[in-house]
C-alpha cells in the first residue's frame, strides 16, 4: 500500500460516539448477502488485534485538546476534595448544601466555605480527542480510529504538574466513535461480523462484506462497536496504539 496515497482528512464527527454517514458510504459497506462465508476471508476485528500482523501507525493527530485549571466545577467536587480535618471544622450547612450543584472556581468555593483558597486544590480539566490510522502493507488494509481520554465533558485530575496530569488522564484512554476502512485488496474478502446480526435462514451471524476500494468507507455503527469492543478487550496486548498516542501528546 502506498502510504502517501492514504487519505488523511480527519472526520468532523470525532467527538460523538456514533457519527452519521452519507448514504453512499453506508450502501457500499452494506454489500450483498453472501450465500456462504468465505473461509479465507479476513475478519476485520480479529485482524486488527492479531499481534502477528505487522501493523503500523500513521497520522496520529489531535483534534481537541483541553488541558486547563480554569474551568468551574460543581461546589460538591470542591468540598469533597478537602481534607477530612477541614470538613470536620467546616461541616456542611443548609447554605452550603443549597450550592452543591452550582458551578464555581476553587477560589469561590473557598470563600463560600470560609477557608483559605490555598486549602482547595484546583484540578486539571483534561479532554483530548484524536485519530490515528493503523495499516498493514501485507493486507492492503488501513483503518482510521478515534480515541480520547474520557467520554465525559472533561476528566478532573488532582495533581500539581501538568504533564503528570496528562499521563494520569490517559491511563484509561479509550477508542470511540466512527471507524473508516480503506481496503485495496480485491483478491481476498474482508468482512465484519456482528454476533447480534443473525441470518434468519441459517441462524448464524450475517457477515458484512467490505468491498475493495481506493477510498475510505464508513463502517456501520453496529459493526464499529464490535471492532471497538475487540480492540478495548485486547488493548493491553497492542502497545503500538498507546505508544503512538503518548508520543503525540508529548
Amino acid at each position: 500500500m502506498d502510504l502517501t496515497a492514504l487519505p488523511t482528512q480527519l472526520s468532523n464527527n470525532t467527538d460523538i460516539h456514533v457519527g452519521s454517514a452519507n448514504n453512499a458510504s453506508e450502501q457500499t459497506l452494506a454489500g450483498s448477502k453472501p450465500p456462504v462465508t468465505d473461509p479465507n476471508a479476513i475478519i476485520l476485528a480479529h485482524a486488527l488485534t492479531d499481534k502477528t500482523i505487522s501493523w503500523r501507525i500513521h497520522n496520529c493527530k489531535i483534534s481537541k485538546n483541553t488541558v486547563t485549571q480554569d474551568l468551574p466545577l460543581p461546589f460538591l467536587y470542591h468540598y469533597d476534595s478537602l481534607d477530612d480535618a477541614i470538613k470536620q471544622t467546616h461541616p456542611l450547612t443548609p447554605k452550603l448544601l443549597a450550592q452543591f450543584n452550582t458551578p464555581m472556581a476553587a477560589q469561590e468555593a473557598a470563600k463560600l466555605i470560609g477557608i483559605d483558597e490555598a486549602l482547595i486544590s484546583s484540578p486539571w480539566h483534561i479532554k483530548v480527542v484524536g485519530s490515528l490510522v493503523v495499516f498493514s502493507e501485507a493486507l492492503q488494509l488501513a483503518v482510521r480510529l478515534h480515541w480520547t481520554n474520557t467520554g465525559k465533558e472533561t476528566q478532573q485530575i488532582y495533581t500539581q504538574n501538568k504533564d503528570d496530569a496528562i499521563l494520569a488522564a490517559f491511563k484509561e484512554w479509550q477508542f470511540f466513535g466512527r471507524i473508516d476502512v480503506l481496503y485495496k485488496n480485491d483478491k481476498q474478502a474482508l468482512i465484519s461480523v456482528d454476533e447480534q446480526s443473525i441470518d434468519t435462514e441459517t441462524n448464524k451471524p450475517l457477515p458484512l462484506t467490505i468491498e475493495a476500494s481506493n477510498d475510505y468507507q464508513y463502517l456501520l455503527a453496529t459493526h464499529a462497536l464490535v471492532v471497538i469492543a475487540k480492540l478495548e478487550a485486547d488493548k493491553a496486548e497492542l502497545p503500538w496504539f498507546e505508544t503512538a498516542i503518548l508520543e503525540r501528546l508529548a
